[in-house]
């Protein structure tokens, strides 16, 4: 089938797609209480008669679609939670759950799912196997996240799954579709550090055992892992982002606490980190006295485009947006729990372009203020399909 017949298809379903899309806006809810939003995007699939199955991981919700011929089964999946932040944008369709707030843009990924499934159910004839809609609760909710939740409960399986495919909105330019081979986005693993000394008066350091000096120490020593232990050629983060410590300004600390992120992009420097980091905790706590105590606790993988889906779906991607696809050079330091799934199948994550001149200050993620431009849906719909039908139909 054509691009021009697509585009068609996308263009009768698009107001009402978009009106899922505010409707998802005004009523966020946090992960693994999506409840409302399930049952919008379950009723949506009813309509299409997909083969529905509700409370996978939880919230989450699969529409089966079946080809007209026996194939192979590509999953398409969209994570629909929200996050805790205060709305501070003016749309007259703005969230009406206080502290909550759609800022990463799943409400437009459910609602771009939505509308591929509607496209993609018109061409059921003409689609060689099965597609799966997943969409998916917890994103947001490292370390453990939605993406294992479903796996566990079988999304995977019944059919067995050959390929999967996501996309996230990005402050692209409107209209370019992103993705590489490879790593395209970071594990992020996450550290807890309290170090623990001996108080007394601030005017007698001498007897006590400051924490907040030895916290110092820690915090400025991490950042040689990177200068010091990774290859250059490779890269990681080490970021303390809460410190903790203390009483009044004339009190010796004795306990401080400390909370950080690592981001590698390599299973050596993933297998590397934790110990470097506690030798250098440790040193410094033993050089000045102190004790402490440490956790690390590993989060979502690094997410990998397997080379030969990538290939097919730029092959894809590129028959509908030809020159708008952007082959990226390097991965994004963020993380995404759609990783999971890159640890079971052959996986491609895309991004989707939505920044314009009538969003180009508001457009990054995870912002009070984050707006898309409406006008990515129906690319995103695009991109979904486009990747969809030529891993199926090749």
């Amino acid at each position: 089938m054509s691009c021009l017949y697509i585009d068609n298809f996308i263009e009768e379903c698009l107001e009402e797609v978009i009106k899922i899309r505010r409707e998802i806006h005004s009523n966020p809810e946090l992960g693994m209480e999506e409840h409302g939003t399930s049952k919008l995007i379950e009723n949506k699939l009813k309509e299409l008669n997909l083969e529905v199955c509700t409370g996978v991981g939880n919230t989450g919700v699969v529409g089966l679609l079946r080809g007209e011929e026996e194939g192979k089964t590509m999953l398409l999946r969209a994570d629909m939670d929200a996050l805790p932040l205060e709305e501070l944008t003016d749309l007259p369709f703005k969230s009406k759950n206080k502290g909550i707030m759609h800022a990463c843009g799943h409400d437009a990924h459910v609602a771009i799912l939505l509308g591929a499934a509607k496209v993609l159910s018109k061409m059921k004839k003409e689609i060689k196997g099965n597609i799966k809609f997943a969409f998916q609760p917890a994103e947001e909710c490292n370390p453990e996240g939605g993406a294992n939740f479903m796996i566990r409960d079988g999304v995977l399986e019944n059919p067995k799954v050959d390929a999967a495919a996501a996309l996230h909105v990005w402050d692209l330019p409107l209209g370019k579709v992103g993705i590489k081979p490879g790593v395209m986005m970071a594990q992020s693993d996450r550290i807890y550090i309290k170090i623990k000394g001996k108080s007394s008066h601030g005017s007698a350091p001498h007897q006590g055992v400051d924490a907040i000096v030895a916290a110092a120490h820690v915090i400025t020593a991490l950042q040689t892992i990177v200068s010091r232990n990774i290859d250059p050629l490779n890269s990681a983060v080490v970021s303390i982002g809460l410190i903790n410590g203390g009483y009044r300004e004339n009190v010796i600390a004795d306990e401080v606490n400390m909370k950080g992120t690592v981001r590698t992009f390599d299973s050596e420097t993933v297998s590397i980190m934790p110990e470097k980091i506690e030798t250098i905790v440790n040193g410094i706590c033993k050089g000045l006295n102190c004790e402490y105590e440490y956790k690390y606790v590993k989060g979502y993988p690094y997410m990998y485009n397997e080379e030969k889906l990538t290939d097919c779906a730029v092959e894809g991607l590129k028959n509908f947006f030809g020159e708008d696809v952007v082959i990226l050079d390097r991965p994004a330091t963020g993380a995404e729990d759609f990783a999971f799934f890159s640890k079971k199948v052959p996986s491609a994550l895309m991004w989707i372009g939505c920044k314009s001149e009538k969003n180009k200050d508001c457009c990054v993620l995870h912002n009070p203020k984050f707006l898309l431009d409406e006008r990515a849906i129906a690319k995103g719909i695009k991109a979904m399909c486009a990747v969809a039908l030529n891993f199926l139909n090749n």
